[in-house]
């Protein structure tokens, strides 16, 4: 990567250390490695240290598994949580280090167990993050993401897809349609739990919708909001996450303080995907008597100042969304439509070996596009070369 991105993303400070494995060398169009029986892979070591290093290539797959190789993998705030040490994964042990991270990704079908029917190798798919057992109660039910024995590919339970190769069960994959690049599918991911959220929510014609946040989930439900309803505003901290929000359809975009001033009671429908505990209060407030919160991002503490009375006087509506394990195939659909985009959202793509590169661009602050990638097509790539101090960005 070349540019004003390469310089940005080598010259965001953070707390990684500037640290990675050199990968075997690869041979062939595919990117095979000298060693069949080892695999390049990113891996968090310990709390703020993460390498590229080598580990063992997954055993051929099971009856109903499919093994990928991993083309795109995209990083987020979780991701950054886990190699800081403070996800609640790791809290209450469900992960614990080293692990290999991953958990929004695309790839192509390498090899399939003797049992599978709906892929070959060659197809190109999108992995879901939650692997739900299919038999306890929750599942028979039809609530998949709550599943009791939920595992979650690079997050807990199971390797992360930030390396050549990944195993899932075929019912945890989704085929990628035609029309829709690598760069669009990885989003998949993080799209799926805004398409539950505004479908669990019955956004309409009629609704009047604001989304508060402008990261990769705000901004996809900025566009999704913005064909479903009859307007959308944003509402951001980063003013040219703001300019992204009018690109993406918002028909105004907003700070917090702007929002306040312009008064409570404007909208019917509020999407908080944010994250941050006090969106979760402004968002009731700026909705109209029976107002609907659809609250998607995960705050890391409890909410100063809410009154759950006002709930009842007004009567809003709260929907908590964990995630949109059942949209996956529904998702693609949206991108190959053209009614979710991810090019406006795109910040880089990196060569697995810049990993501590891209986690400082993720740690540091960054504005505008919020999504950082790895190519891990690109994986015998050495981490781009930091220009010298004092070089224009």
């Amino acid at each position: 990567m070349t540019g004003p991105a390469a310089a940005a993303a080598a010259r965001t400070s953070g707390r990684v250390p500037d640290r990675t494995e050199a990968p075997a060398r690869t041979a062939g169009a595919a990117g095979a490695t000298a060693d069949a029986a080892t695999m390049a892979a990113l891996r968090f070591e310990a709390p703020h240290r993460v390498v590229l290093a080598r580990v063992p290539r997954p055993a051929p797959p099971g009856p109903d598994a499919v093994t990928v190789r991993t083309s795109l993998v995209g990083l987020c705030g979780t991701d950054l949580e886990l190699l800081h040490g403070t996800a609640a994964y790791l809290r209450d042990g469900r992960a614990r280090f080293p692990l290999v991270p991953g958990h929004e990704w695309c790839g192509t079908v390498a090899e399939v167990g003797r049992a599978v029917t709906e892929f070959a190798p060659g197809d190109r798919v999108v992995g879901h993050t939650m692997v739900h057992c299919g038999l306890c109660r929750m599942c028979r039910r039809g609530r998949r993401p709550l599943c009791e024995r939920l595992t979650e590919v690079g997050l807990y339970g199971r390797q992360g897809a930030a390396a050549e190769y990944v195993v899932l069960p075929e019912r945890s994959l989704s085929r990628i349609p035609a029309r829709v690049p690598d760069r669009a599918a990885v989003l998949t991911e993080p799209a799926v739990t805004v398409v539950a959220g505004l479908e669990r929510s019955g956004c309409g014609l009629g609704d009047r919708v604001v989304v508060l946040g402008t990261g990769t989930i705000g901004l996809l439900a900025v566009q999704l909001a913005a064909r479903l309803g009859e307007s959308v505003d944003a509402v951001g901290i980063d003013p040219a996450g703001r300019r992204l929000a009018l690109r993406c359809g918002a028909r105004r975009a907003l700070s917090p303080e702007q929002a306040r001033a312009a008064g409570p009671g404007r909208y019917a429908l509020a999407v908080e995907a944010s994250g941050a505990a006090p969106a979760f209060a402004l968002g009731l407030d700026l909705l109209e008597p029976g107002g609907r919160l659809v609250v998607i991002g995960v705050a890391g503490g409890p909410c100063p100042g809410f009154d759950p009375g006002r709930l009842a006087l007004r009567g809003l509506e709260v929907i908590g969304v964990r995630h949109g394990l059942d949209h996956y195939d529904r998702t693609l659909r949206l991108f190959r439509d053209g009614v979710l985009t991810a090019e406006p959202l795109i910040a880089a793509v990196l060569p697995p070996a810049a990993g501590p590169e891209a986690f400082r661009l993720l740690a540091g602050g960054r504005s505008g596009p919020p999504k950082v990638l790895l190519d891990f097509g690109r994986v015998g790539d050495a981490a781009p070369v930091p220009p010298p101090e004092g070089d224009p960005a």
